[in-house]
């Protein structure tokens, strides 16, 4: 059968390509309907506030009203975007290469269109390079930065069309995962339909890149210049696909911005992103660009690494690593005394060495994609053991890290695409914890012990992969928790922190249950201000202190119900005669408590004279009636009072820096109590505040004094968070305060970018500058 030959007029079939693409996500827009409607519908049957679901109503009955009007906006600009590439005379899109001043709502639509197009680009994976290869190849020249086979040009068609059909940003974000989700999907489909049908027309790009460098002045390069050239080339197409992550607020491989179509309107969207995302929110995002950045770097056909299914390592490199591991402790020995005088000379031979020990591994790698893997690697560890901040001692057990990684990453490709594989965590972990430390403060301590025990257990385990970094991660996890609050007075000052915690909460928990029960109870105002503002805090400091099931702590409990029995009117001689002679130790009862909370002397006295005064309008049936099985079904609840308590009651929590050091019963001078003090703060601060990690090290500005602290604690309900500096001083924040202290840059983190993803960065940027080394 006669070889199929590509078409003489191939633009033609490239705009017939971009046809079958528009028209094929054009048939798949009933099912996206389809998808969205399930989803809101099921949303809104699921349980919540009564705010919350009247919202997830709201929103579904403004889908059902627009939802159409959506769909054929979207075909209709579909199709609309087949025309520049259909007329001859409207020629190509405008270059776009003056600036000029965005809208709001412009910005914010590409703000949402970009986290989509991160998603949908993880879903198409190689698809759409191998769909771009073939346009390409037809076209003789890269796809425009708007075009339509371009993933984030399909995702923002999507949201301008959302906005004009009259729905709000907020509903999107709100039914975002169920539509980036099923939109990838359906992009991947068309791809692969788009990349069948050039195939069946013949078109056959040339995979190998050494076939499209253009060759200099100089003539015909030799096979090895070719090779280079080709490596240089893949390595700027790989700069141009970055651009668009330059776009999203992502740093290209060097730190600038990537070579590319960007133009004004991608320089104005990066940076109006830049304004709307939290520092957590741009490091996560930098994390997905570089990562992708890397993915499609050992993809490329120079290198032929499968990032599904990665093969095993060839015998002569399995070989080359059994033998490291058996040499290891011997090799690294003599490298541990290069360190010892924590010299910069001493650095650079520890870099080296390692350097020397990965070109050895190379020379025995057999494939591209072996050696292109122990070059990433080995430029991640030279850029982790440049890094001046870990103590020079430490970076003798990250070197003996190196080879146990290229194992992983070996056999596991995802440690090139997920930035929480065990190995990237857990060297993140170890490089966050120390970075603070002077050499002096770590060595010869148990956090060096620990390290060292942590490597050699991965060391033990060559062969088990990812689940011996994820074994020796969760101890180290345990380990901290401990090591980070062993000073007596960092233990001490969390012991009360906690309990503090817990009285606060028992007792807002305590007043909710306390105003449930006394809802339809005629209560004298004067006994409920007294119950639900003092005895619940009564309550729940008896609680903390003795245990909810106390003696003491049930007595207390029951002096609530006799309080509000006591208070009711007293028609009948009987009930009299029974409050003369209960009063007495009703009053003890009620002046013990009082005690417990430090209310004494004449503070104490005033408040039991409110409620004798109103015993005694009682007593003279001046009050209500409450019906006795009210009272005694008070007593039982009040009882077993913490059956019926949730988190979910749980509102804001006070705190009282008095209250911190009475308890601590020492010198808290150099304790800072710093409370919640009403300073507005946005949501998605305090979510951050939430999600720190003991152990980061951050710059706290406090009372106008900086001081370098680490981050050792959070309580159980993360209401509030200690951090200790090094001169021994702690500051214990409450969690909205923390927040706020993130929003105005009091507390900044010395390290918004994981260690493993600053080294995946900088081995990119030597790659970008010198990709020959990548296969030499």
């Amino acid at each position: 059968m006669e070889e199929l030959r590509p078409p003489t007029a191939p633009r033609r079939l490239a705009r017939l390509a971009r046809q079958r693409f528009v028209e094929g996500l054009v048939a798949g827009l009933p099912g996206l309907d389809n998808e969205l409607q399930d989803f809101l519908t099921q949303l809104m049957g699921l349980t919540a506030t009564q705010r919350e679901m009247q919202t997830r109503r709201d929103l579904w009955m403004r889908y059902q009203q627009r939802h159409q009007a959506w769909i054929a906006g979207c075909t209709r600009a579909l199709s609309e975007a087949m025309l520049p590439l259909v007329s001859t005379t409207r020629g190509a899109l405008p270059a776009g290469g003056g600036f000029e001043l965005l809208s709001d709502d412009v910005v914010e639509n590409q703000i949402i269109a970009s986290r989509m197009a991160l998603t949908v680009m993880e879903h198409t994976g190689n698809a759409f390079d191998t769909l771009r290869q073939f346009i390409q190849h037809l076209e003789g020249q890269e796809l425009d930065g708007r075009d339509i086979l371009r993933p984030e040009t399909v995702c923002l068609l999507f949201v301008d069309q959302w906005v004009e059909a009259g729905m709000e940003r907020g509903d999107l974000q709100t039914a975002i995962d169920p539509l980036q989700r099923q939109l990838g999907e359906l992009v991947l489909r068309e791809y692969q339909a788009v990349n069948a049908f050039c195939t069946e027309q013949g078109v056959k790009p040339d995979n190998d890149l050494r076939s499209k460098v253009r060759r200099t002045a100089g003539g015909a390069s030799s096979p090895a210049g070719l090779a280079s050239q080709a490596l240089q080339q893949s390595a700027q197409a790989f700069a141009r696909e970055s651009a668009q992550a330059s776009m999203h607020g992502m740093p290209s491989q060097g730190g600038m911005p990537a070579p590319g179509r960007m133009g004004a309107q991608g320089t104005a969207f990066g940076a109006g992103m830049q304004a709307f995302m939290t520092p957590l929110a741009r490091a996560r995002q930098r994390a997905q660009g570089v990562m992708g950045q890397l993915r499609r770097l050992l993809v490329q056909p120079a290198t032929g690494f499968d990032m599904v299914n990665a093969p095993p390592a060839s015998a002569a490199l399995a070989q080359a690593l059994s033998a490291h591991r058996a040499q290891a402790q011997t090799y690294y020995s003599g490298v541990a005394t290069l360190v010892e005088d924590y010299s910069p000379a001493a650095v650079v031979q520890l870099v080296g060495a390692v350097r020397e020990r990965s070109t050895e591994l190379k020379a025995k790698a057999s494939t591209p994609g072996e050696k292109a893997i122990i070059e990433v690697v080995a430029l991640m560890f030279q850029s982790i053991l440049s890094e001046d901040r870990i103590p020079p001692a430490v970076r003798v057990w990250f070197a003996r890290l190196q080879v146990p990684v290229l194992r992983v990453a070996l056999a596991e490709p995802e440690f090139f695409s997920d930035v929480a594989h065990p190995a990237r965590r857990l060297i993140d972990r170890l490089g966050g914890v120390v970075m603070g430390f002077d050499a002096t403060a770590i060595n010869g301590s148990a956090l060096e012990g620990e390290i060292r025990r942590v490597v050699q257990v991965i060391e033990q385990y060559p062969e088990t992969g990812q689940r011996v970094f994820q074994l020796v991660y969760d101890e180290f996890e345990k380990f901290l928790a401990k090591f980070l609050t062993a000073k007596q007075a960092t233990s001490k000052l969390v012991s009360v922190a906690q309990q503090v915690e817990q009285r606060e909460t028992l007792a807002i928990q305590y007043t909710i249950e306390l105003r449930t029960m006394l809802r339809d109870m005629p209560v004298r105002e004067e006994i409920r201000d007294f119950l639900f503002k003092t005895w619940a805090e009564v309550l729940a400091m008896s609680a903390v202190r003795d245990g909810a099931q106390h003696p003491d702590t049930v007595a207390l409990k029951r002096t609530a119900a006799d309080l509000v029995w006591a208070a009711s009117a007293k028609p009948h001689r009987a009930d009299r005669a029974k409050v003369i002679q209960s009063l007495p130790p009703l009053l003890q009862h009620l002046r013990q408590g009082l005690a417990l909370l430090g209310v004494n002397g004449p503070e104490q006295d005033a408040q039991v004279k409110v409620l004798t005064d109103t015993l005694a309008d009682a007593f003279l049936s001046k009050t209500a009636s409450i019906p006795q099985a009210h009272i005694d079904a008070m007593a039982r609840r009040l009882a077993n009072l913490e059956d019926y308590i949730s988190d979910a009651t749980l509102g804001e929590m006070p705190l009282n820096a008095d209250n911190i050091e009475l308890m601590l019963g020492i010198d808290a001078s150099s304790i800072h109590v710093i409370a919640d003090n009403g300073a507005p703060v946005e949501p998605g601060m305090v979510a951050w505040a939430q999600e720190l990690q003991p152990g980061a090290w951050f710059t706290l500005d406090h009372n106008g004094a900086s001081a370098q602290v680490q981050y050792v604690w959070q309580s159980q309900r993360k209401q509030l968070h200690l951090f200790a500096a090094p001169d021994g001083s702690s500051y214990l924040l409450q969690l909205k305060r923390l927040g706020a202290y993130l929003q105005s840059g009091l507390l900044v983190a010395q390290e918004e970018e994981a260690l493993t993803m600053r080294a995946t960065r900088d081995a990119l940027a030597k790659i970008d500058a010198n990709p020959e080394r990548l296969l030499d």
